[in-house]
């Protein structure tokens, strides 16, 4: 299959590894029989100006070329057989896609997976959704996970257990803040500009492929965006997945966070405890893009997870 390494001859039950590969990040997660066995994030900015040449910077691959080579390390000491690597929208858009692929397989041995937007959007679906486990009730009605990533923002709609519609949309928060974002810290107009440029988006959402947020009775939010912005919420003295795991926001609490984060320069975010400084500068934009999202929806609450498309591509290969 391409992107997955398959298992040498003889061996069963060998760890496996899944790479999700965003505008911001790559992630890792390896687990085996006996569950997670490392779980890793470097922020490298692969999508660096995508959205305004059409091309992978030179910088963002050399980045790039070095978060590989300290996985490639990881899977190699935890033994790792199958390894499936997937890429989402800053590698959808780039012209010179080819020139990712080729470091890939250099340093990992296999072929990125591009990911239609449909199945970003179902793998990140799973990821959360599984992940949560009973604490989503199936019979409360419809279920919206929101996965904010950099270069798009997954919209997927179903019923505590299985996606109905799905759709990627072409907002994240590294790509608004390259279009619209030019003051730290942004200014009104500017943040107006965001604004539009989502409500834009999520209109389409509604309008051509069935994903409408109001229909929704819980919000699952999932990605660095939406945990980090869940941490600051809850005024944590550092980032910690395992209190944000499964966490219930009233949506009120995070408008009023976010409301005091974007009015923050990038320093002063970056000296919150809880904020990882490669996300500091562009987090005031996805921030927007998640209020958007929940208050065109019907919950009065956020439902955090730590679990998201990473869980939704290992779950694919077991």
């Amino acid at each position: 299959m391409v992107g997955e390494r398959a298992v040498r001859p003889g061996v069963t039950g060998a760890p496996l590894a899944a790479v999700d590969c965003g505008t911001n990040t790559i992630k890792l997660l390896v687990t085996g029989p006996d569950g997670e066995q490392a779980r890793e994030m470097r922020m490298v900015r692969l999508g660096q100006d995508v959205d305004r040449t059409g091309r992978l910077a030179d910088a963002a691959l050399e980045r790039a070329a070095s978060a590989l080579e300290e996985y490639a390390a990881i899977m190699r000491d935890h033994g790792v057989e199958r390894l499936r690597f997937c890429a989402t929208s800053a590698t959808r858009d780039a012209a010179n896609a080819d020139v990712f692929a080729a470091l890939v397989r250099e340093r990992l041995g296999v072929d990125p997976e591009v990911l239609p937007g449909a199945e970003e959007a179902a793998l990140a679906f799973a990821g959360a959704v599984r992940g949560l486990g009973d604490r989503i009730d199936p019979t409360a009605g419809p279920v919206l996970v929101v996965d904010v990533g950099g270069g798009s923002t997954e919209l997927v709609l179903g019923d505590g257990s299985v996606p109905t519609a799905a759709v990627s949309m072409d907002v994240g928060s590294v790509r608004l803040h390259e279009r619209h974002v030019a003051h730290d810290p942004p200014s009104a107009a500017e943040l107006a500009a965001v604004r539009a440029d989502v409500d834009a988006a999520l209109d389409a959402a509604g309008d051509e492929h069935g994903v409408d947020p109001a229909v929704a009775v819980t919000v699952v939010g999932v990605a660095g965006t939406v945990t980090t912005v869940a941490a600051g919420v809850l005024g944590l003295p550092a980032y910690d997945r395992a209190a944000l795991d499964g966490v219930r926001l009233a949506v009120a609490d995070v408008r009023e966070h976010v409301e005091r984060l974007v009015a923050m320069t990038v320093d002063g975010r970056r000296a919150l405890p809880w904020m990882h400084p490669g996300r500091a500068d562009v987090i005031a934009a996805g921030a927007v893009l998640l209020v958007r999202v929940l208050e065109r929806a019907r919950a009065e609450q956020l439902l955090v997870s730590e679990h998201d498309i990473l869980d939704g591509i290992a779950w694919s290969m077991a």
